[in-house]
């Protein structure tokens, strides 16, 4: 059984003198997919710089106005919690990097120049990259605007299995809010919750993205496990950035813990209910991409 990485590594340069400037690459998700991992991987590549709190969470806030409450609380903790990583791993923090921690989650937010603002600490030989799952649910408006202010980014989409997405979704909001369900009822009204719908809706999300980024790199998650390297041989010739060593390759990130599944009854009903998604992605990627999407 592969160990299971709990604490995300971050691009280790930082430039305190570095400019704004918007990012070169995108990673859109989807949520339960992969993103922490390929995270953790680029996260390694001195030509990629990630932000200290991944997510940036810029284009969901503008167009998606019932997540402005959680993101807020996102930027309001994001802070303390990448200090304390540094006090848990002895490594002193630069006081240049505390500065950059308080000024980009405090006064105006939220605008193209803090967005630009949120890069500048990249250096100048690596790319920034925003690794934001909640940007593949962005409205055709959204999509829009993202394609407006960066045309030439080079997107990455993982795609896993719909069915297997919701459940590990539903187990992961089922931990975060302490609630088991009890009866097959219960279970059965958990997984009709449209709240799964919302990152795995591919049927919607998937045409909007590649028709404004018709290159985009779409990654069927079963494919991290079966073979990684040639993944990360994919995502570098994507981002036109050379080869590097990875380490922990194999190792998943933030995986969920045993127990909590829904019984087959609720997952029989979840597979009725998502089998028009499987058919979406075997029409706009066709069936050898199917095969690889868990």
């Amino acid at each position: 059984m592969a160990r299971v990485i709990t604490t995300l590594a971050i691009s280790p340069a930082f430039d305190p003198a570095g400019q704004p400037r918007k990012p070169g690459a995108l990673c859109i998700g989807a949520q339960k997919a992969g993103t922490s991992w390929l995270a953790q991987m680029l996260g390694q590549h001195p030509q990629v710089w990630i932000p200290p709190f991944k997510e940036v969470q810029y284009f969901n806030h503008l167009h998606i106005p019932e997540h402005r409450k959680w993101i807020g609380w996102h930027y309001r903790n994001k802070p303390q919690e990448i200090r304390q990583r540094h006090v848990t791993r002895k490594v002193e923090m630069p006081p240049e990097f505390d500065a950059y921690l308080n000024a980009v989650t405090s006064g105006r937010m939220f605008h193209n120049q803090w967005y630009k603002r949120i890069f500048a600490p990249a250096p100048t030989h690596a790319m920034p990259m925003d690794f934001t799952p909640e940007y593949s649910g962005l409205p055709d408006e959204g999509v829009q605007a993202v394609r407006d202010f960066l045309p030439k980014a080079r997107v990455i989409y993982l795609i896993r299995h719909p069915v297997d997405r919701a459940i590990s979704q539903l187990r992961m909001n089922l931990r975060r809010e302490k609630r088991t369900p009890v009866t097959l009822d219960d279970w059965l009204a958990e997984v009709a919750n449209p709240v799964l719908d919302e990152r795995g809706d591919y049927a919607t999300y998937l045409p909007r993205w590649l028709a404004r980024y018709p290159d985009m790199l779409v990654i069927p998650f079963g494919r991290i496990a079966r073979a990684p390297h040639e993944v990360m041989d994919a995502v570098e010739a994507h981002l036109d950035i050379g080869p590097c060593f990875y380490g922990n390759l194999t190792q998943k990130v933030f995986a969920n813990p045993a127990g909590l599944m829904p019984p087959p009854q609720a997952v029989a009903a979840l597979e009725a209910r998502l089998a028009p998604q499987v058919q979406a992605i075997r029409d706009l990627m066709g069936d050898d991409f199917v095969a690889e999407i868990r």
